[in-house]
């Protein structure tokens, strides 16, 4: 992983994986789906001496956003997310956080578009937009570090759920064949939830293939 230290926390009631990327040379670190909880996620951090420079959303869905604006405030860091995912992390009702009791309305700081590069925390990130999940949902591949996390794109062995509104089983397999067909078997795969994987090991096994 390279300058890559990265630590995950599993929060909320639905546990999901939510990561905090340190580059080691600076201290500088990314914070991946802060999904609810974000005590735990300062005590994380805390732990590993980083200092968080931005917040970057795989997608809206409540389990994915619920701290979001409460490390937003703590660490004074601008939100990443796809464009195509603006109304559903606007909206609490598309998003299910009022369902959650807590509604809530998350304005990104930068929207990103397919395939655009960017830098933060002294990496170099490419936003690759894979929708089936929701309509904006999408991955971050840090290419120099051989890693990606695919929110709920991108399971060990599967893909992510498509009975939710914007989901879309078709789009979804597209987004999983382009993501193994664009990248090398040895990237290392960070999802939403449960464990991680690799392209190598989806590309032999993941049923959806």
């Amino acid at each position: 992983m390279g300058k890559l230290e990265l630590q995950q926390c599993v929060l909320g009631p639905v546990y999901t994986n939510c990561y905090i990327a340190k580059n080691k040379e600076t201290g500088e670190a990314l914070i991946i789906d802060p999904a609810d909880s974000p005590s735990k996620i300062e005590l994380k951090v805390n732990a590993m001496g980083a200092r968080p420079v931005a917040v970057l959303l795989t997608h809206g869905h409540f389990d994915h956003i619920m701290g979001v604006e409460a490390v937003r405030e703590k660490y004074q860091i601008p939100v990443y997310a796809c464009r195509q995912e603006e109304e559903m992390l606007r909206e609490p009702s598309v998003n299910m956080t009022d369902q959650m009791g807590k509604s809530c309305s998350i304005r990104p700081d930068v929207f990103l578009d397919d395939l655009q590069v960017f830098e933060a925390a002294g990496f170099s990130i490419q936003m690759i937009h894979t929708p089936g999940h929701t309509k904006g949902s999408c991955c971050y591949y840090l290419k120099e570090e051989g890693v990606l996390f695919s929110g709920d794109t991108l399971f060990c062995g599967s893909v992510g759920r498509t009975d939710f509104p914007g989901g879309s089983a078709s789009q979804i397999r597209d987004s999983l064949h382009r993501l193994l067909a664009a990248l090398p078997d040895d990237t290392s795969v960070y999802p939403g939830h449960d464990t991680s994987t690799t392209i190598g090991y989806e590309k032999r096994y993941n049923p959806f293939v």
